[in-house]
Protein backbone atom coordinates (compact mmCIF):
# COMPACT_ATOMS: atom_id res chain seq x y z
CA UNK A 1 0.00 0.00 0.00
CA UNK A 2 0.89 3.86 -0.23
CA UNK A 3 2.30 5.72 2.79
CA UNK A 4 4.12 9.02 3.80
CA UNK A 5 6.93 8.10 6.00
CA UNK A 6 9.47 9.60 7.88
CA UNK A 7 13.02 9.47 6.39
CA UNK A 8 14.69 12.36 8.14
CA UNK A 9 15.06 15.72 9.99
CA UNK A 10 11.52 18.24 8.17
CA UNK A 11 11.82 15.18 5.56
CA UNK A 12 8.52 13.12 4.74
CA UNK A 13 8.46 11.01 1.49
CA UNK A 14 6.02 9.00 -0.28
CA UNK A 15 6.89 5.31 -0.09
CA UNK A 16 5.42 1.76 -0.38
CA UNK A 17 4.49 -1.08 2.10
CA UNK A 18 2.96 -3.57 3.26
CA UNK A 19 -0.31 -3.53 4.49
CA UNK A 20 -1.12 -3.37 7.64
CA UNK A 21 -0.64 -6.99 9.62
CA UNK A 22 -3.74 -8.29 11.58
CA UNK A 23 -2.41 -8.68 15.65
CA UNK A 24 -5.41 -10.66 17.43
CA UNK A 25 -8.79 -9.54 17.64
CA UNK A 26 -7.47 -6.15 16.07
CA UNK A 27 -9.79 -3.93 13.21
CA UNK A 28 -8.14 -3.56 10.07
CA UNK A 29 -9.81 -0.03 8.80
CA UNK A 30 -9.08 1.37 5.16
CA UNK A 31 -8.70 5.03 5.98
CA UNK A 32 -10.92 7.54 4.51
CA UNK A 33 -9.11 10.88 5.91
CA UNK A 34 -6.18 11.57 8.74
CA UNK A 35 -5.03 14.52 10.34
CA UNK A 36 -1.67 16.46 10.59
CA UNK A 37 -1.77 16.96 14.02
CA UNK A 38 0.94 19.51 16.22
CA UNK A 39 2.61 16.05 18.12
CA UNK A 40 2.92 15.15 14.12
CA UNK A 41 4.96 18.97 13.65
CA UNK A 42 6.96 17.63 16.83
CA UNK A 43 8.23 14.56 15.00
CA UNK A 44 9.10 15.64 11.94
CA UNK A 45 11.01 18.45 13.42
CA UNK A 46 13.12 15.54 15.03
CA UNK A 47 12.92 13.52 11.99
CA UNK A 48 12.67 10.59 14.53
CA UNK A 49 12.00 7.34 14.67
CA UNK A 50 12.49 7.14 10.78
CA UNK A 51 10.39 4.57 9.43
CA UNK A 52 7.38 5.95 11.49
CA UNK A 53 3.76 6.62 9.26
CA UNK A 54 1.64 9.17 11.85
CA UNK A 55 -1.60 9.78 11.37
CA UNK A 56 -3.65 9.25 14.92
CA UNK A 57 -6.29 11.33 13.72
CA UNK A 58 -8.42 9.03 11.25
CA UNK A 59 -11.89 7.62 9.72
CA UNK A 60 -12.18 5.44 7.12
CA UNK A 61 -14.14 1.81 7.15
CA UNK A 62 -13.53 -1.47 8.18
CA UNK A 63 -12.09 -3.99 6.33
CA UNK A 64 -11.56 -6.38 9.11
CA UNK A 65 -14.15 -6.65 11.88
CA UNK A 66 -11.70 -8.73 14.63
CA UNK A 67 -13.56 -9.64 17.82
CA UNK A 68 -15.81 -7.20 17.48
CA UNK A 69 -19.22 -8.52 17.00
CA UNK A 70 -21.25 -5.63 16.67
CA UNK A 71 -19.25 -4.16 13.80
CA UNK A 72 -19.55 -5.16 9.78
CA UNK A 73 -16.98 -5.14 6.83
CA UNK A 74 -17.89 -1.70 5.11
CA UNK A 75 -18.86 0.40 8.71
CA UNK A 76 -17.72 3.65 8.69
CA UNK A 77 -15.84 4.49 12.08
CA UNK A 78 -13.07 6.21 13.81
CA UNK A 79 -10.95 5.12 17.06
CA UNK A 80 -9.42 6.53 19.79
CA UNK A 81 -5.45 5.66 18.46
CA UNK A 82 -4.23 4.55 22.07
CA UNK A 83 -3.37 1.22 23.15
CA UNK A 84 -4.15 1.13 27.02
CA UNK A 85 -3.77 -2.32 28.70
CA UNK A 86 -6.96 -2.45 30.40
CA UNK A 87 -5.58 -3.53 33.35
CA UNK A 88 -3.76 -0.85 35.26
CA UNK A 89 -5.58 1.47 38.07
CA UNK A 90 -5.77 4.62 35.03
CA UNK A 91 -7.36 2.41 32.95
CA UNK A 92 -10.04 1.13 35.40
CA UNK A 93 -10.36 4.57 36.55
CA UNK A 94 -11.80 5.69 33.08
CA UNK A 95 -8.46 7.33 32.53
CA UNK A 96 -6.80 5.45 29.67
CA UNK A 97 -5.14 8.44 28.25
CA UNK A 98 -2.43 8.19 31.24
CA UNK A 99 -1.88 4.59 31.47
CA UNK A 100 2.23 3.96 31.05
CA UNK A 101 1.78 1.25 27.96
CA UNK A 102 -1.38 3.55 26.12
CA UNK A 103 1.17 4.79 23.73
CA UNK A 104 3.57 1.91 23.20
CA UNK A 105 1.64 1.15 20.31
CA UNK A 106 -0.72 3.62 19.42
CA UNK A 107 -1.82 4.32 15.92
CA UNK A 108 0.59 6.69 14.44
CA UNK A 109 2.29 7.54 16.89
CA UNK A 110 4.88 4.37 17.32
CA UNK A 111 6.75 2.04 14.71
CA UNK A 112 4.05 -0.99 16.01
CA UNK A 113 1.51 1.10 14.28
CA UNK A 114 1.34 2.98 11.41
CA UNK A 115 -0.98 5.88 11.17
CA UNK A 116 -3.49 7.26 8.22
CA UNK A 117 -0.92 8.84 6.77
CA UNK A 118 -1.60 5.62 4.82
CA UNK A 119 -4.41 3.82 3.18
CA UNK A 120 -5.12 1.08 5.74
CA UNK A 121 -3.98 0.88 9.54
CA UNK A 122 -4.80 -1.21 12.45
CA UNK A 123 -6.76 -0.29 15.22
CA UNK A 124 -7.33 -2.06 19.20
CA UNK A 125 -10.52 -3.07 18.66
CA UNK A 126 -11.99 -1.99 21.86
CA UNK A 127 -11.03 2.13 20.75
CA UNK A 128 -12.69 1.82 17.22
CA UNK A 129 -16.22 3.60 17.72
CA UNK A 130 -19.23 3.72 14.59
CA UNK A 131 -19.61 6.60 13.09
CA UNK A 132 -23.25 8.28 12.94
CA UNK A 133 -24.78 8.70 9.47
CA UNK A 134 -24.84 12.23 10.15
CA UNK A 135 -21.05 12.54 10.76
CA UNK A 136 -18.88 13.05 7.48
CA UNK A 137 -15.82 11.39 7.02
CA UNK A 138 -13.84 14.90 7.48
CA UNK A 139 -16.14 15.36 10.65
CA UNK A 140 -15.00 11.42 11.67
CA UNK A 141 -11.34 12.82 11.17
CA UNK A 142 -11.43 15.53 13.32
CA UNK A 143 -13.01 14.29 16.41
CA UNK A 144 -9.80 13.22 18.17
CA UNK A 145 -8.36 16.47 17.92
CA UNK A 146 -12.02 18.31 19.59
CA UNK A 147 -11.69 15.57 22.38
CA UNK A 148 -8.21 16.83 23.15
CA UNK A 149 -9.74 20.54 23.66
CA UNK A 150 -12.83 18.80 25.36
CA UNK A 151 -10.77 17.36 27.83
CA UNK A 152 -8.51 19.93 28.41
CA UNK A 153 -11.70 22.58 29.23
CA UNK A 154 -13.02 19.61 31.83
CA UNK A 155 -10.03 20.21 33.56
CA UNK A 156 -10.00 23.94 33.70
CA UNK A 157 -13.43 23.43 35.23
CA UNK A 158 -14.46 26.36 33.27
CA UNK A 159 -17.63 28.05 35.35
CA UNK A 160 -20.36 30.46 34.11
CA UNK A 161 -18.67 33.83 34.01
CA UNK A 162 -15.42 32.59 34.14
CA UNK A 163 -12.81 34.36 31.99
CA UNK A 164 -11.01 32.09 30.01
CA UNK A 165 -7.63 32.52 27.95
CA UNK A 166 -6.59 30.02 25.35
CA UNK A 167 -2.79 30.50 24.30
CA UNK A 168 -2.47 29.23 21.05
CA UNK A 169 -4.84 29.64 18.05
CA UNK A 170 -3.82 26.10 16.03
CA UNK A 171 -6.80 23.70 16.00
CA UNK A 172 -6.22 22.83 19.73
CA UNK A 173 -6.19 26.31 20.63
CA UNK A 174 -9.61 27.07 18.75
CA UNK A 175 -11.81 23.84 20.03
CA UNK A 176 -10.65 24.54 23.54
CA UNK A 177 -11.97 28.25 23.20
CA UNK A 178 -15.29 26.80 21.62
CA UNK A 179 -15.83 24.66 24.69
CA UNK A 180 -14.97 27.62 27.10
CA UNK A 181 -17.57 29.34 25.68
CA UNK A 182 -20.20 26.17 25.98
CA UNK A 183 -19.32 26.27 29.57
CA UNK A 184 -20.07 28.98 29.99
CA UNK A 185 -17.37 31.50 30.10
CA UNK A 186 -18.17 35.11 30.17
CA UNK A 187 -15.10 36.09 28.09
CA UNK A 188 -12.58 34.11 25.50
CA UNK A 189 -9.38 35.35 24.31
CA UNK A 190 -6.99 33.46 22.47
CA UNK A 191 -3.22 34.73 22.01
CA UNK A 192 -1.26 34.48 19.18
CA UNK A 193 2.21 35.22 17.75
CA UNK A 194 -0.14 34.63 14.20
CA UNK A 195 -2.26 37.60 13.16
CA UNK A 196 -4.20 35.67 10.43
CA UNK A 197 -4.60 32.55 13.06
CA UNK A 198 -5.22 35.16 16.11
CA UNK A 199 -8.03 36.81 13.27
CA UNK A 200 -9.52 33.73 12.96
CA UNK A 201 -10.51 32.64 16.67
CA UNK A 202 -12.59 35.65 16.29
CA UNK A 203 -14.07 35.25 12.88
CA UNK A 204 -15.33 31.59 13.93
CA UNK A 205 -16.94 32.94 17.02
CA UNK A 206 -15.25 31.03 19.24
CA UNK A 207 -13.07 33.80 20.90
CA UNK A 208 -13.80 37.70 21.65
CA UNK A 209 -10.88 38.97 21.30
CA UNK A 210 -7.46 37.81 19.73
CA UNK A 211 -4.15 39.17 22.23
CA UNK A 212 -0.83 39.61 20.27
CA UNK A 213 1.46 37.34 22.40
CA UNK A 214 4.69 39.65 20.76
CA UNK A 215 3.50 42.38 21.81
CA UNK A 216 5.78 43.98 24.47
CA UNK A 217 2.70 44.95 26.71
CA UNK A 218 1.11 41.52 26.20
CA UNK A 219 1.22 40.41 29.81
CA UNK A 220 -0.04 44.06 31.02
CA UNK A 221 -2.54 44.30 28.71
CA UNK A 222 -3.99 40.89 29.52
CA UNK A 223 -4.16 41.36 32.96
CA UNK A 224 -5.66 44.57 32.56
CA UNK A 225 -8.63 43.45 30.24
CA UNK A 226 -9.40 41.04 33.52
CA UNK A 227 -8.96 43.17 36.35
CA UNK A 228 -6.37 41.45 37.94
CA UNK A 229 -5.75 37.98 35.40
CA UNK A 230 -8.06 35.48 34.14
CA UNK A 231 -9.26 32.52 36.23
CA UNK A 232 -8.63 29.75 33.63
CA UNK A 233 -5.70 30.18 31.55
CA UNK A 234 -5.70 26.86 28.83
CA UNK A 235 -1.99 26.51 27.37
CA UNK A 236 -2.30 24.66 23.88
CA UNK A 237 1.91 25.35 22.46
CA UNK A 238 3.79 23.64 24.76
CA UNK A 239 6.56 26.36 23.83
CA UNK A 240 8.19 28.16 27.23
CA UNK A 241 7.70 32.03 26.21
CA UNK A 242 3.92 30.04 26.55
CA UNK A 243 4.40 28.61 29.50
CA UNK A 244 5.79 31.59 31.15
CA UNK A 245 2.81 33.99 29.57
CA UNK A 246 -0.17 31.26 30.92
CA UNK A 247 1.12 31.72 34.01
CA UNK A 248 1.91 35.59 34.15
CA UNK A 249 -1.65 36.27 32.71
CA UNK A 250 -3.89 33.63 35.13
CA UNK A 251 -5.13 35.40 38.64
CA UNK A 252 -3.52 34.88 41.82
CA UNK A 253 -5.48 31.49 42.97
CA UNK A 254 -6.59 30.83 39.20
CA UNK A 255 -5.80 27.74 37.43
CA UNK A 256 -3.32 27.10 34.55
CA UNK A 257 -4.16 23.34 31.93
CA UNK A 258 -1.06 22.53 30.23
CA UNK A 259 -2.27 21.40 26.77
CA UNK A 260 0.55 21.71 24.90
CA UNK A 261 3.49 19.42 24.44
CA UNK A 262 7.09 19.81 24.30
CA UNK A 263 9.72 16.96 23.13
CA UNK A 264 12.26 18.89 25.18
CA UNK A 265 12.87 20.37 28.34
CA UNK A 266 11.69 23.91 28.90
CA UNK A 267 11.87 26.77 31.85
CA UNK A 268 9.61 28.78 33.17
CA UNK A 269 9.80 30.99 36.64
CA UNK A 270 8.02 28.72 38.77
CA UNK A 271 8.08 31.25 41.69
CA UNK A 272 5.05 32.96 39.97
CA UNK A 273 3.41 29.99 40.46
CA UNK A 274 4.78 29.55 43.84
CA UNK A 275 3.91 32.74 45.40
CA UNK A 276 0.42 33.14 43.59
CA UNK A 277 -0.58 29.98 44.53
CA UNK A 278 -1.68 28.85 40.74
CA UNK A 279 -2.99 25.39 40.27
CA UNK A 280 -1.08 23.88 37.41
CA UNK A 281 -2.84 20.77 35.21
CA UNK A 282 -1.37 18.22 33.12
CA UNK A 283 -3.92 17.31 30.48
CA UNK A 284 -2.88 14.50 28.06
CA UNK A 285 -5.29 12.90 25.21
CA UNK A 286 -9.19 12.36 26.74
CA UNK A 287 -11.27 9.94 27.89
CA UNK A 288 -13.05 7.45 25.89
CA UNK A 289 -16.41 9.32 27.34
CA UNK A 290 -14.65 12.73 26.19
CA UNK A 291 -14.52 11.20 22.83
CA UNK A 292 -17.84 10.19 22.53
CA UNK A 293 -19.03 12.99 23.59
CA UNK A 294 -17.78 14.77 20.55
CA UNK A 295 -19.00 12.42 18.22
CA UNK A 296 -22.34 13.38 19.88
CA UNK A 297 -21.99 16.94 19.60
CA UNK A 298 -21.04 16.85 15.93
CA UNK A 299 -23.92 14.20 15.16
CA UNK A 300 -26.32 16.43 17.18
CA UNK A 301 -24.77 19.40 15.19
CA UNK A 302 -24.38 21.25 18.53
CA UNK A 303 -21.14 21.88 17.52
CA UNK A 304 -19.59 22.48 14.34
CA UNK A 305 -15.89 21.53 13.53
CA UNK A 306 -15.67 21.49 9.68
CA UNK A 307 -15.13 25.37 10.11
CA UNK A 308 -11.69 25.05 11.33
CA UNK A 309 -10.66 22.96 7.95
CA UNK A 310 -8.63 24.63 5.73
CA UNK A 311 -7.94 21.91 3.05
CA UNK A 312 -7.74 18.48 1.73
CA UNK A 313 -4.84 17.23 0.33
CA UNK A 314 -3.06 13.72 -1.30
CA UNK A 315 0.01 11.46 0.15
CA UNK A 316 1.93 13.67 -2.28
CA UNK A 317 0.82 16.77 -0.74
CA UNK A 318 2.09 16.01 3.09
CA UNK A 319 5.45 17.44 2.86
CA UNK A 320 4.42 20.31 1.87
CA UNK A 321 1.20 20.64 4.14
CA UNK A 322 4.03 19.85 7.16
CA UNK A 323 5.89 22.73 5.46
CA UNK A 324 2.74 25.24 5.11
CA UNK A 325 1.83 24.45 9.04
CA UNK A 326 5.24 25.40 10.63
CA UNK A 327 4.92 28.94 8.42
CA UNK A 328 4.89 31.69 10.67
CA UNK A 329 2.97 33.28 7.61
CA UNK A 330 0.47 30.27 7.79
CA UNK A 331 -3.47 30.40 7.36
CA UNK A 332 -4.43 27.55 7.58
CA UNK A 333 -5.65 25.54 10.64
CA UNK A 334 -6.20 22.33 10.28
CA UNK A 335 -5.18 20.55 7.18
CA UNK A 336 -6.77 16.34 6.37
CA UNK A 337 -4.93 13.76 4.26
CA UNK A 338 -7.13 11.52 1.91
CA UNK A 339 -4.93 9.11 0.66
CA UNK A 340 -6.92 7.98 -2.20
CA UNK A 341 -6.73 11.25 -3.72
Amino acid sequence: MKCVEMVGVKKLEVAKTEDPKLVGDDVVIEVSRGGICGSDIHYWDQGQPKGLVMGHEFSGVVLHTGNRKDLKIGDRVTALPISPCNECYACKSGNPQYCRKTWDKAVGLSLASSGAFAEKLVAKSDMVIKLPDSVSDEEGAMIEPAAVGLHGVNLADIQIGDKVLIVGGGIIGLVSAMFAKLNGASYVAVSETNPKRGKKAVEYQVADEWLDATDKKFVENAVSKTCGGFDKVVECCGAAPAVQSALLTVKPGGRVVLVGVSMAPIQFLSVVAVMSEIDVQGAIGYTKEEFETCINLVAQKKIDILKFLSKTVGLKKVQASFEELTSPKCNSIKILVDPKK
